[in-house]
């Protein structure tokens, strides 16, 4: 008995060391290869594809696509906080993130079950390179043909591309896979009669929201049901003040001009008469315009 765990703690032994064995050696070889990697920036080699490092990664396929997907968070992170502006996820295209394209592809390469990357172009890759955030999320579907969330993400794509028919095409296949939620099918139809309507909008990042397990990705959508709350406010709002115009001649001068229709309306003000945004930070008028606008201050979305 001592002996038979003697040697099955020998076998452990030798499992660890040979994982950490080809950890190392994908990583001096990744090092090594920087050299002839694209010249753009010292921090932004290209690492090499994901083929070449299936190879040399001695069958753990599943520590490299970790440590590529941990490059591309880290890539992405030092870019946002280089910028030092609040970005949301899907908007960063300010950024320049020419190397997430091929982060994001190598980690799915060596891993084609490995789901999260492939949630992560869904979301970030449109507004950089959206034909590498369709090939991604399609290379995932036809890894993992059970997947409706995969289908999911590719609606989001084909949805924020303004092609509705396509957007309706994915969810309808995804719809048909088995533990797909109702929704999907109900998400069909909506993107054959509203595709473009903020309800729309609204159901898509409420579904985002509740099923993805990614935090960023969530907080992302959470941002984004604020903001289209605040569209619908905002409307609200322009009709006051332009209903106001039309019975005194201009446009509001403060809040505190239309406090009676906004309390009547039951809109939460601040001390000063401001209505309150989704976020509870006060709007902002623009007196001269009759118009209303987030405070840079608000965790609102801009854009």
């Amino acid at each position: 008995m001592k002996r038979s765990l003697t040697k099955h703690n020998a076998l452990l032994f030798l499992t660890v060391f040979l994982g950490l064995a080809g950890v190392i050696g994908v990583s001096r070889l990744i090092e090594s290869q920087r050299s002839v990697a694209i010249p753009v920036t010292t921090d932004e080699q290209l690492y090499l594809n994901g083929a070449t490092v299936k190879r040399a990664s001695l069958g753990f396929n599943g520590l490299a696509a970790d440590w590529y997907w941990m490059r591309s968070l880290q890539y992405v992170g030092r870019k946002v906080l280089a910028n030092g502006q609040g970005l949301q996820l899907d908007n960063l295209g300010a950024l320049n993130l020419k190397l997430l394209p091929p982060l994001l592809d190598t980690a799915t390469t060596l891993d084609p079950q490995f789901l999260e990357p492939y949630e992560y172009a869904a979301i970030v890759l449109p507004g950089i390179d959206v034909k590498e955030a369709i090939r991604i999320t399609q290379k995932g579907i036809a890894a993992n043909p059970s997947s409706w969330r995969l289908h999911q993400h590719l609606g989001y794509i084909h949805w924020q591309q303004q092609d509705y028919e396509a957007a309706r095409n994915t969810y309808r296949e995804g719809a048909k896979l088995p533990g797909a939620p109702p929704w999907m099918q109900a998400m069909q139809a909506r993107m054959a009669a509203e595709g473009g309507s903020r309800d729309t909008a609204r159901e898509i990042y409420q579904h985002m929201y509740e099923q993805s397990a990614d935090e960023k990705v969530k907080e992302m959508a959470r941002r984004r049901l604020l903001q289209l709350r605040s569209f619908d406010e905002r409307e609200g709002l322009r009709r006051l003040m332009t209903a106001y115009k039309s019975q005194t001649g201009r446009c509001p001068r403060s809040w505190t001009e239309l406090t009676p229709a906004l309390r009547a309306l039951k809109i939460q003000l601040d001390a000063a008469g401001a209505p309150f945004d989704p976020a509870g930070v006060a709007y902002v008028m623009l007196a001269n315009k009759c118009d209303v606008e987030t405070d840079p201050r608000s965790e609102v979305p801009n854009n």
